[in-house]
């Protein structure tokens, strides 16, 4: 136990806390999964534990990539958003163009010789984010400034957002709303921010009637407002989204023992909350929201105890894009919100997304570890970004 703990303060830095809710989680995926994928291992292959054996590969990966991602200065991060930001949209626009499609989107790339999907949004995603904190934080002697700090941030957010929300249209919102509070805690002007918006919206058009998802979101919103009015029933998906959270009572049915799984389409992504609900019951359920809840709040601690300005945005900005995906998973199982598609982060059958959402984490536990470690303390570091070791008292109160 002696060495284990010893290897755990040598090689497992930063939040501890962040580490054991992504570690619990990841557990809780390889059950909830390995039970959801019956269905369609046995019409693709028939063999579920080639699937199981593929997701638990892709699990280690993410946490490969999480290990790997926490142990680099995270002021590194800054100088490759740059590059990941040009790299996305071409990424992006050849995705929409010849991408694989699958229900009328086309959102992923095929990568050779793998044969793996890989989908641009999430690099995007990550990308922008960093590249924002990073912009914010180098600019805040001169955060009032429309044309040399806020129009390049203005033009970044529309045209990612609105390039994703050629073919999802979810994602694209919910990357907005990271980049509203991103800009919100980096003390950006409210006349800016209303602009942003308006950025923001003038992208969700130009993506509504270009994109493949349009009408595809407009009826899904009016199939939610008719079912909450009591003018329709809910849909398949919902309908038999809610059976199996009804059906699930306290503590469940157990472990494989899910009836929806066989029934509801892809329980192991879009539905897998109402598989866990189904399986592990209400208490299932509430500890899942419970790990997402607390790994927001280390998140956020994170960015509170952060020195630098860059490091608190952007372990703000990345606690808040994940856990929001969680959220408005979980939502649309329960009802609360219409149908997305989104994935349950570190929870969702899925493949490089995996990968992403690992070094996303990873990422904040470098920005955790990062006010621990005395060799990333000096100001003089060559990867600092310009202004990014400024205080920003204010900036950290409002993310905490």
């Amino acid at each position: 136990m002696e060495k284990l703990k010893r290897w755990a303060d040598e090689h497992l830095q930063g939040d501890r806390v962040i580490w054991a809710v992504v570690i619990i989680l990841s557990a809780i995926s390889i059950l909830v999964v390995y039970s959801s994928i019956g269905t369609m291992a046995y019409r693709m292959s028939g063999n579920t534990e080639f699937y199981l054996m593929k997701h638990t590969v892709m699990i280690f990966i993410g946490l490969v990539a999480m290990w790997m991602a926490h142990k680099v200065d995270y002021r590194y991060y800054a100088k490759l958003s740059r590059i990941g930001l040009w790299l996305s949209v071409p990424l992006l626009l050849y995705t929409y163009r010849f991408g694989v499609s699958l229900n009328d989107a086309s959102r992923w790339i095929t990568i050779p010789l793998i044969n793996q999907t890989f989908q641009p949004s999430d690099f995007a995603s990550l990308m922008l984010i960093i590249n924002l904190a990073s912009m914010l934080s180098r600019k805040q002697d001169e955060i009032d400034s429309l044309k040399d700090t806020l129009f390049p941030m203005l033009l970044w957010s529309g045209l990612i957002c609105g390039l994703i929300g050629l073919s999802n249209i979810s994602t694209a919102i919910l990357l907005f709303a990271t980049c509203m509070l991103i800009m919100f805690i980096g003390r950006v002007p409210v006349q800016f921010l209303i602009m942003l918006v308006m950025v923001g919206a003038l992208a969700g058009t130009v993506a509504f009637y270009l994109g493949d998802r349009g009408t595809t979101a407009v009826n899904r919103v009016k199939e939610f407002v008719a079912v909450v009015k009591g003018e329709a029933e809910p849909g398949f998906q919902a309908k038999h989204g809610l059976i199996a959270v009804a059906s699930g009572g306290l503590t469940g049915k157990g472990p494989g023992n899910s009836d929806q799984r066989n029934i509801l389409p892809h329980p192991y992504s879009d539905f897998i909350y109402a598989i866990v609900i189904e399986e592990y019951g209400m208490v299932g359920g509430f500890s899942v929201l419970l790990l997402y809840l607390i790994f927001l709040h280390r998140g956020m601690k994170a960015a509170y105890n952060s020195d630098r300005a860059f490091g608190g945005l952007l372990s703000a900005g990345l606690s808040f894009d994940l856990v929001c995906q969680a959220m408005v998973n979980m939502g649309v199982v329960v009802q609360l919100g219409p149908i997305t598609g989104q994935p349950l982060p570190f929870l969702s059958w899925g493949g490089t997304a995996m990968i992403f959402n690992g070094l996303a984490a990873g990422i904040i536990l470098s920005v955790s570890r990062g006010e621990r470690d005395k060799s990333w303390s000096d100001p003089s570091h060559e990867s600092v970004p310009e202004g990014s070791v400024n205080t920003i008292k204010p900036v950290q109160s409002k993310a905490a």
